[in-house]
């Protein structure tokens, strides 16, 4: 098995004289020393592949063959039952320090004396990792100050959907966190070789430059979460009810939007959906990344506020409201469709796939009654399908610059422990517990939690995401691995292309507070607060407080992407 990144190697010298051409604003950085502070307003653009330094991939061989054997990342492989689970790290070692980490949580903290840590610890060595819980609804905001103060403790846990909270994240990282290039670098698997069975790209992603004009700045600053493909969200139909109007599954925008006029009947409390916003773009061709796409015809980067599918994407949507075939609250962001859905008021949600999974579950358990399942990839006025997928980290877990190296290798022992992948003692005891008091064996010869392992263990991050597995896997009730396996085949071919794949842009703060001013703006169209003929003014004001600085900011990033 060959490493299971998705992009071919590049030259790092050659990749980083590229990244020069591609950073906001880095003509005016001044030249700062290695060890002092840098601060910029401007968007950086950080290539993420070609690197000289990362870890040498070396494969690590599962203990167990999946069931069911997919594309990953986009289209992982599954198992569809329970694997005797055998152990990933047969030489233990030996760990006798103490750290903070912080980690989000939502919903109650646990209690940080139960058996759980104790086992935990013991099994990768002994180093006592203490969690410190906050909030995760305010977790991204918060961060900001945790870290200007350095008051995060030994570690912290940012997943990558909170970093735009922060208005320079490559400044946040190589202010904050430990530079584990020395650490890391090479042939590592004698020590982690877990750690060294993670793919490259996940390395690749966890790097960012002090100077991103300068190459010898780079380094790895995270040890990465899950590196994952595939759609996240989707649209979530409650077929039964579907069927029992004689409904059928839609494949094109025009013919949803006939069953949503079907089924809806507001007078009666009745909605084909609770709130649809931030999904529907995909459906109108409005990909791209932050939303520039390169017109070859133009020879131009383009915004998709230009482009006539974003007003064709916004009179969908005025339609949707104009007609009342959505939630009047919708505007107020309160509902919670997914209870509306299952109470059977509203036909459709835009939701994460994990609760494809979840309501099912509730069926089977007697907990709720009908099914769900996610609308196919679909398009509007004839256009080919296109479904949003990004192969990345969750996020990562970053190390306080002031830890000692022999601190950072004891940090790096108990993450290529966790980096234990399903079918593995170690991830059985990570993700679950410990027998008989967190979970049981059910009568399939899965685990099933405890009341005590549900509460303390299912939901909370714990030490769940310290570090990604090596490989990421379907698994869970063997009849929803199985539609979703059978699901993810069934849109691979759609996937957009990442016009700007290697590289991760963070835009300008001006381009950034725009956009938000920007959704403001739809929100105000789609929900009759504004008219459809305020739209081309609305681009001009996108456009001149921000976009069309971005423009070149972008494309010198796609030229550069290109070699061009």
């Amino acid at each position: 098995m060959t490493d299971p990144s998705p992009s071919p190697r590049l030259q790092r010298r050659s990749i980083f004289k590229a990244t020069g051409l591609i950073t906001a604003g880095a003509a005016g950085l001044p030249a700062v020393a290695a060890c002092s502070d840098i601060a910029s307003q401007e968007g950086t653009a950080q290539v993420t592949e070609g690197f000289d330094f990362l870890p040498t991939y070396k494969e690590w061989p599962l203990p167990v063959e999946p069931d069911l054997v997919g594309e990953p990342p986009n289209h992982p492989s599954a198992f569809t039952s329970y694997p005797e689970p055998a152990p990933a790290v047969t030489e233990l070692p030996s760990g006798s320090g103490t750290y903070e980490l912080t980690v989000p949580i939502w919903g109650d903290t646990p209690s940080s004396d139960d058996p759980y840590y104790a086992a935990v610890a013991d099994a990768w060595g002994g180093t006592k990792i203490d969690l410190r819980h906050a909030d995760g609804n305010t977790y991204a905001d918060t961060s900001v100050q945790w870290l200007k103060a350095n008051e995060y403790g030994d570690a912290i846990q940012l997943f990558g959907w909170m970093l735009g909270s922060h208005s320079n994240f490559r400044e946040t990282v190589v202010n904050n966190f430990y530079d584990l290039t020395e650490v890391l670098k090479g042939d590592i698997a004698e020590r982690w070789p877990l750690l060294a069975g993670l793919p490259s790209a996940s390395w690749g992603q966890s790097v960012w430059s002090r100077d991103p004009d300068d190459p010898d700045t780079a380094g790895i600053y995270g040890i990465p979460m899950n590196y994952s493909g595939g759609q996240g969200n989707g649209i979530l139909a409650r077929v039964d009810l579907m069927e029992a109007a004689n409904l059928a599954m839609p494949t094109t925008v025009e013919e949803l939007l006939e069953v949503c006029r079907a089924w809806s009947d507001d007078a009666n409390g009745k909605w084909a959906f609770a709130g649809l916003d931030w999904f529907v773009g995909q459906w109108f061709g409005l990909g791209g990344t932050d939303g520039w796409n390169w017109d070859p015809e133009q020879q131009k980067m383009v915004n998709n506020v230009e482009r006539p599918e974003f007003t064709e994407m916004l009179t969908f949507r005025r339609t949707l409201w104009d007609e009342q075939l959505l939630h009047p609250d919708a505007p107020t962001g309160t509902l919670d469709p997914g209870a509306m859905q299952e109470a059977g008021t509203v036909l459709f949600t835009q939701d994460n796939l994990v609760r494809w999974n979840d309501f099912n579950l509730k069926v089977k358990r007697g907990e709720a009654e009908g099914e769900v399942a996610p609308l196919p990839a679909l398009a509007a006025n004839g256009r080919e399908p296109l479904v949003y997928m990004s192969a990345g980290v969750d996020g990562w877990t970053f190390l306080n610059k002031d830890l000692s190296r022999e601190q950072v290798e004891e940090f790096l022992d108990v993450a290529n422990w966790a980096a234990a992948p399903y079918g593995t003692t170690e991830y059985q005891l990570l993700q679950y517990g410990v027998e008989g008091e967190h979970f049981t064996i059910g009568a399939d010869g899965s685990p099933v939690y405890t009341e005590l392992g549900s509460s303390l263990i299912q939901a909370p991050i714990n030490y769940k995401q310290l570090c990604g597995q090596v490989q990421t896997f379907l698994t869970g009730d063997p009849d929803m691995v199985a539609k979703r396996f059978e699901y993810n085949a069934s849109i691979k071919d759609y996937a957009a292309e990442n016009a700007f794949e290697g590289i991760r842009i963070e835009g300008p703060a001006d381009f950034k507070a725009a956009g938000s001013t920007l959704w403001d703006q739809q929100q105000d169209i789609a929900y009759g607060r504004a008219e459809l003929s305020s739209i081309p003014e609305m681009v001009e004001t996108f456009m001149s407080n921000g976009g069309e600085n971005a423009r070149q900011y972008y494309t010198d990033a796609y030229l550069s992407a290109h070699g061009e």
